[in-house]
């Protein structure tokens, strides 16, 4: 199996627990995430000073620190033992379930924290992580340099780690043999043209299936003469297929990468670098690529945060600035297959060439998503599966 089927597996089931509705590169470069169009960039008003964390060497001797994190958490063993030998302390990452899970089990260990440090709290989920007052504010080193429109909590309970960008893919050959031209809107995927042609996740269920929803729902809004329930009744009526997971929809029906027949699959924008970088025969060109409509790609941002009462919490502030060191955020791309969120951060050269980051990509504000995750998914049902 695929390094990057692996990453991709359990990124795309972050979301599986507390959202469900009712019913390695030869060359690298840097690049910097794209601006997000979002309705609110801030989730509260008053920002909190906070020290830097020490990191003289060999200070945490004897010490471990603990790394709560969802499964998909990747890096490389080099950059681990590489704070290890920095601080003398040693690192535990406690791998629990999803990013919902993760953060469910933090909640209710409140108090008694399971870790010193949560990592793998995206967007979609961060308000519930704030409310539930689980983070101690810490301004991390380097945090000045990552931009500001990743910074949602000016409080600094949370920082940013990493981007990705969930969009449509589509198999090249496959369109060129049927002679269909590159759809450019959202609505496009409407047309008789495209008729049986898309397969898409359950938002219920899967990481990338929720991000396009919420895509939508960014795009076309709930009270404009064609609504975001209007797109997805008409792809219904286009006979779109609806995959419980990304492993299925990708690998199963996704013509571009398995025996499938749709031509077109809700991904990653990096997914064609990645079958570029883990393609049994070398490649001269991506045999899959991004369609980026407006209004068709979603900004996703993973957090690091110290909770509160950790057992080292000086240990896991040097951890937060390690995250966010060039060290850390470089070896991030070709492990996760998402962008660092610092600027100056390497990513393979492939992520250049094959996946580009879309120029227009939409998000919401965590506090809409937290307030309407529910009913939003109850509708999709309605509309897409009842």
């Amino acid at each position: 199996m695929k390094r990057w089927l692996l990453s991709f597996l359990t990124i795309g089931s972050l979301v599986l627990t507390g959202c469900g509705a009712a019913a390695t590169p030869t060359a690298e470069t840097a690049i910097q995430p794209t601006p997000a169009t979002t309705a609110a960039a801030d989730v509260t008003p008053a920002a909190t000073q906070a020290t830097q964390a020490p990191t003289d060497s060999g200070q945490f001797a004897g010490q471990t620190l603990v790394v709560v994190s969802h499964d998909s958490f990747a890096i490389s063993s080099e950059v681990i033992s590489g704070f290890e030998q920095m601080t003398g302390a040693t690192v535990q990452i406690l791998e629990s379930g999803d990013a919902g899970e993760a953060l469910n089990k933090s909640i209710l260990a409140k108090g008694a924290p399971l870790g010193d440090v949560l990592y793998g709290v995206d967007n979609t989920f961060l308000s519930r992580a704030l409310d539930a007052d689980i983070f101690e504010a810490y301004a991390a080193k380097n945090l000045e340099q990552i931009p500001a429109e990743l910074k949602l909590d000016s409080q600094n309970r949370v920082s940013p780690v990493d981007v990705g960008y969930v969009t449509i893919n589509y198999d090249k050959a496959a369109l060129a043999e049927a002679g269909l031209s590159l759809p450019t809107d959202l609505r496009d995927l409407t047309k008789p043209e495209w008729k049986g042609k898309l397969v898409v996740e359950n938002p219920a269920t899967s990481s990338p299936g929720l991000s396009f929803m919420l895509a939508t729902i960014a795009h076309f809004g709930e009270s404009s003469d064609y609504t975001w329930r209007n797109f997805w009744s008409d792809l219904r009526a286009n006979e779109i297929k609806v995959a419980s997971g990304w492993e299925e929809a990708y690998y199963g029906d996704f013509s571009g990468a398995s025996d499938g027949q749709y031509p077109l699959v809700v991904s990653y924008a990096t997914s064609p670098a990645a079958e570029v970088i883990f393609a049994t025969t070398p490649l001269t060109d991506a045999p899959t690529g991004n369609l980026l409509l407006p209004g068709g790609a979603f900004q996703q941002i993973e957090f690091v945060g110290l909770l509160k009462d950790a057992k080292n919490p000086e240990l896991g502030k040097a951890w937060i600035d390690y995250m966010l060191s060039d060290t850390f955020q470089s070896d991030i791309g070709g492990q996760m297959f998402v962008y660092p969120a610092l600027p100056s951060a390497k990513v393979p050269a492939e992520f250049t060439q094959y996946a580009q980051v879309p120029s227009n990509v939409t998000t919401l504000a965590p506090a809409e998503i937290a307030a309407n995750r529910e009913r939003w998914l109850n509708e999709w049902q309605e509309t897409v599966l009842r």
